[in-house]
């Protein structure tokens, strides 16, 4: 423990007394993604310098900001290090930050680029951020820590503005926020939910609970369906197979104006509910469905790749079906 220490100090003090830069994804322009060396901003007292271990690249937000179809979003713009999944060590921590050197931690993106935007900002083999901004994870997760936004995203998703739950009955989309959700409602609910899924690659590697296709499916009595897909043009459908009172939940992300017609929805006095960003308290507790053996984070990730080859990722990421989910790993590069 003694040499384990004297080794961190040591490691702590070689990356403070050097100057601050790290190699990150940038996002020049719509597909275009390369590795540069960026000087990071000073950290203050309430900051950490965190190392990043592995960073996981999202198909929903990521790819708009990689295809350049992001609607209107505050810090829009190009040129722009994206990502908001990443986990590491803390190398340094500000005596104000409330974390210590050598803590694992979340880091939902960061902001210390200088002229290069952070949205959001979690692509980069080093960041400086808040350490309030931070979350600690005890032990080293590897490479599926970066999960862990997704799994709270999930939870936020079943989440009531009063804190309560509300379980989903169908599910739509096998993507990994879809089967996140699936489990979760495996693992908190009373029967396993129902889940919609047109891709046959993606039909596979459920849990507990059945995936099938919106025209195999002649249910029209669900009290809660859960959109995880962010797909256009959807809401009449799902309102036909509402239960009266039911919910849709709008999970996904979505480039384009929802719209549905009213007759149906007023037959049905249908609620729409739009789930955010996932909180704190959401992270907390999917920490917990972890740790206690009820949610599992396996057979999530598909791909794993050194970060020097960010540029086939991102295609990979966002062109091939097979890709549920992209990981980078900056390791080498600390």
């Amino acid at each position: 423990m003694h040499e384990y220490r004297e080794a961190a100090i040591r490691h702590e003090v070689r990356h403070t007394v050097t100057a601050l830069s790290a190699t990150a994804v940038v996002v020049g322009a719509p597909e275009r993604a390369d590795l540069r060396t960026l000087a990071l901003t000073s950290p203050g007292a309430e900051d950490v310098v965190v190392d990043i271990d592995y960073s996981g690249i999202s198909t929903g937000t990521e790819r708009l900001l990689w295809s350049g179809s992001m609607p209107p979003f505050p810090g829009m713009g190009y040129p722009l290090v994206p990502g908001y999944e990443s986990i590491g060590r803390i190398i340094s921590a500000g005596p104000q930050s409330q974390r210590q050197a050598g803590q694992f931690v979340f880091v939902p993106g960061a902001r210390c680029y200088g002229d290069v935007r952070g949205l959001f900002g979690g692509a980069s083999s080093r960041v400086v951020v808040p350490g309030s901004r931070t979350v600690p994870i005890e032990g080293d997760p590897g490479h599926r820590g970066v999960l862990l936004a997704l799994a709270a995203t999930a939870y936020h998703a079943l989440r009531m503005p009063d804190g309560g739950l509300r379980i989903p009955e169908l599910i739509v989309g096998h993507g990994v926020l879809g089967r996140l959700i699936a489990r979760l409602a495996v693992a908190l609910g009373d029967a396993p939910p129902v889940v919609w899924e047109i891709d046959p690659q993606r039909q596979r590697g459920n849990e507990g609970y059945e995936v099938t296709r919106s025209d195999h499916d002649s249910r029209s009595d669900y009290r809660v369906i859960c959109d995880a897909s962010g797909a256009d043009g959807l809401l009449d459908g799902l309102i036909q197979r509402l239960a009266p009172a039911g919910e849709i939940v709008l999970a996904g992300f979505y480039t384009q104006p929802l719209q549905f017609a009213f007759p149906a929805a007023f037959m049905r006095e249908a609620r729409l509910r739009v789930a955010a960003e996932w909180q704190p308290e959401d992270l907390i507790e999917v920490q917990r469905l972890i740790a206690d053996g009820r949610l599992s984070l396996d057979g999530l990730i598909t791909d794993c790749r050194p970060a020097d080859q960010a540029s086939s990722a991102y295609r990979v990421a966002f062109e091939d079906p097979a890709c549920l989910k992209m990981v980078l790993d900056w390791r080498s590069l600390h």
